[in-house]
């Protein structure tokens, strides 16, 4: 029904830059949709990195990633985007984005309905 796929994972060196991008397809994006990217890491939760409005004016962010990492979205394209700048050691994890059947993005992974595969990122010292 949805699919999300994420790219633009891969290794790069503390301080450097990324930008990740969810393509979604299926019946749900023809419609309203929230967006929302989430990471987790071995032996840890997963844990909400950001959240976008269908609009894209209204944005959410972890206090981990405020000021570095910045998400954007092309409704047109179907496309979801996590830039991330000065990425710490501390940032690597499989980084996944999800859809929510809203207009309002929330921070609960609970709340999403479809979920990519994920893209590794490694941030190296």
């Amino acid at each position: 029904q949805v699919q999300l796929v994420e790219s633009g994972g891969g290794l790069v060196q503390a301080g450097g830059s990324l930008r990740l991008s969810c393509a979604a397809s299926g019946r749900t994006t023809f419609g309203s949709y929230a967006m929302g990217w989430f990471r987790q890491a071995p032996g840890k939760e997963r844990e909400f990195v950001a959240g976008i409005s269908w609009s894209g004016g209204n944005t959410y962010y972890a206090d981990s990633v405020k000021g570095r990492f910045t998400i954007s979205r092309d409704n047109a394209k179907n496309t979801v985007y996590l830039q991330m700048n000065s990425l710490k050691p501390e940032d690597t994890a499989v980084y996944y984005c999800a859809q929510r059947a809203s207009l309002l993005a929330t921070m609960g992974p609970e709340e999403y309905d479809y979920w990519g595969q994920g893209t590794q990122v490694t941030v190296s010292s």
